[in-house]
């Protein structure tokens, strides 16, 4: 086993890696920007080193600097977390190269997955669903008519080497087609240097559904059932649970059979994810392969036992599979909401500012994966994410009712957040009876926004806020007088206030 490991993130997700290891007797090394010399992940880690300036490009995404400082520092392996490198192949095979372990998948897996046009080439290979569409990028305006006239419209154009929404745009009539190419096209190569885009028939009203895999190096694969995750805004997710209420045990074995012959496939080995659309025929196609550990990694936690982030660990010091397929039972349900820095009046734009009150909801089934403290700064350099809270029940009626309990008691100020708008979603009796698809965001809030929700915003909440702001206009002067307390060991001397 690892005596000291890397951890080659910031944030909450750095926070969970750094609690893994302690739990392990593992030393732990954060890496952090200038901006961040003062965060959570920074004052809890065993050691902490400076990686750059603030920019990504100048620090959790340089390379080189971060590797030397793994060798510098005697750290045998990197874990990547989530985002930044996490699915760099060109970073796995350079830490590999580095005589360092790499707690995730091969280079090899994550290059072949990574490329979205050859990943549905390998799945249509080894008889994995995928949607109607291409295998290859386009190369041409008139293929690309040709291809969505056989397909018939509407159709995605999505860039091969994409994620998250970039580079993807849905047309619905073939004079849009040409422009629509062009601006994925430009949008793909700012987002991810590579302007290769494809196609594929567009799904109407699907639901999104991943399964959660792991495999070791020796050829061992498990499943942890899945998630639902069609609660999304702008192609990103924004409440999960697990498992799907859409899906019964016949469905759930057919779906985690999928997953695996995928995951197999392209000889994968560490935590992956199978993304899967599912259409009202009940069908699931191939969408892609996340080659990493996914954020919403604890809801599947709380319903196995299994923690994702020690067997990840495990199975890169080349251990096998410390569970098997039998060994793992369904038990409840959970469901996560990721708590953002962002005003949901204004499209969802990032909120700046410092953390000034931060009191954390707790009781049964809660857990709370966060990054923030008080007096954290949320900077305009990184995804404004804060925590992810998380519920778990013995069913999903009281997974929701401890959800929306634990909502009505955490607060945060300094910034604007979008607890408030979890209430909305918790409360709509689309959420409820579990019909809703990834349309339901688009179709059911917007619409409504401003004024209408303003107009609904919870009335408690609203007292809360009124009450907080007065305490924290009262308590500027003293704010303002305290020493912050950066050593190691030491906490803020804000403690008093949570």
């Amino acid at each position: 086993m690892f005596k000291k490991i890397l951890i080659a993130n910031r944030g909450e997700i750095a926070v969970r890696i750094i609690k893994a290891c302690g739990e392990m007797g593992i030393t732990s090394a954060a890496i952090y920007s200038d901006a961040d010399k003062n965060s959570l992940h920074v004052r809890i880690a065993d050691e902490a080193y400076n990686i750059g300036h603030a920019k990504s490009s100048e620090s959790y995404l340089n390379i080189d600097k971060i590797i030397e400082t793994a060798l510098m520092t005697n750290a045998e392996a990197i874990h990547p977390g989530y985002g930044f490198l996490s699915e760099n192949s060109d970073f796995i095979k350079k830490v590999t190269e580095a005589g360092l372990k790499f707690i995730g998948p091969s280079y090899q897996s994550v290059e072949l997955m990574g490329n979205k046009t050859s990943a549905r080439a390998l799945m249509k290979k080894n008889n994995v669903p995928i949607v109607p569409g291409t295998t290859e990028s386009i190369r041409s305006f008139e293929e690309a008519k040709k291809i969505a006239l056989e397909i018939g419209l509407p159709i995605m154009i999505k860039a091969s080497a994409g994620g998250g929404g970039k580079g993807m745009r849905k047309i619905t009539k073939i004079e849009e087609l040409e422009q629509g190419i062009e601006r994925a096209k430009n949008e793909a190569e700012k987002s991810f240097g590579n302007s290769s885009v494809y196609i594929e028939k567009f799904i109407e009203n699907p639901k999104h559904i991943e399964v959660q895999i792991l495999g070791d190096e020796h050829g061992n694969y498990i499943h942890l059932f899945e998630r639902e995750c069609s609660i999304q805004r702008r192609h990103q997710k924004v409440v999960e649970e697990a498992p799907s209420s859409s899906i019964n045990d016949e469905l759930r074995t057919k779906v985690t059979n999928i997953a695996l012959n995928a995951a197999k496939a392209c000889n994968y080995y560490n935590a992956g994810t199978i993304e899967l659309l599912y259409d009202q025929n009940e069908s699931f196609y191939f969408l892609e392969m996340n080659t990493r550990l996914q954020v919403e990694h604890p809801i599947t936690e709380m319903i196995t036992g299994v923690d994702i982030v020690k067997e990840q660990i495990k199975i890169a010091s080349g251990e096998t599979l410390s569970i098997k397929q039998n060994d793992i039972k369904l038990n409840g349900c959970a469901i996560e909401c990721r708590i953002y820095a962002e005003d949901v009046d204004n499209n969802f734009a990032p909120s700046i500012g410092n953390i000034m009150h931060h009191r954390l909801p707790s009781g049964p089934g809660i857990r709370i994966d966060r990054g923030i403290d008080i007096l954290s700064e949320v900077s305009i350099y990184y995804d404004p994410m804060l925590s992810k809270l998380i519920a778990w029940g013995r069913n999903r009626e009281e997974a929701i009712a401890r959800m929306k309990q634990a909502l009505s008691a955490y607060q945060i100020a300094g910034v604007k957040t979008n607890i408030n708008f979890f209430y909305w979603i918790l409360d709509h009796p689309i959420f409820l009876d579990s019909t809703f698809n990834n349309n339901f965001l688009e179709n059911y809030f917007l619409p409504l926004v401003p004024n209408k929700w303003r107009e609904n915003v919870n009335k408690e909440y609203i007292k809360v806020s009124a009450i907080l702001g007065a305490f924290i206009k009262s308590q500027e002067k003293s704010l303002k007088t305290k020493k912050l307390c950066s050593s190691k060991n030491n906490n803020w001397g804000m403690q008093i206030y949570e």
